[in-house]
């Protein structure tokens, strides 16, 4: 009988702080930080053309969008533009073979597919 007393008395309490009606606070609101967009704006082309001078352009505007849709940090997409220095100068040169070499390059070396 006292077993089932105590039994009955912890399911009482058991119950009892189920149905608590004390609520806890509720918590503050956070600022929220500004949230990078992750989406390609829907006027995004990538630009016409030919040759290395082309492919150049459109792997620009590539890292460009990727900047801005924070795929990619402000620095890393410096040091990409800084990398595709030669294979621009090579292209103009005329040497389009040595500028594709390098352009494949710098896209491999930021992970970037071949192309």
């Amino acid at each position: 009988m006292f077993r089932s007393s105590l039994l009955a008395l912890a399911a009482g309490l058991a119950l009892a702080a189920c149905q608590s009606t004390a609520q806890a606070p509720a918590p503050a609101p956070q600022p929220v930080a500004a949230q990078p967009n992750y989406v390609t704006r829907p006027d995004f082309r990538l630009p016409e053309g030919g040759g290395c001078a082309g492919d150049i352009a459109r792997f620009r505007a590539v890292i460009d969008n990727d900047l801005a849709t924070g795929h990619v940090a402000r620095d890393v997409h410096g040091r990409m533009q800084a990398d595709l220095g030669g294979p621009d100068t090579a292209c103009r040169a005329g040497r389009a073979g040595e500028a594709l070499a390098g352009l494949r390059a710098v896209r491999q070396r930021y992970g970037y597919p071949a192309g």
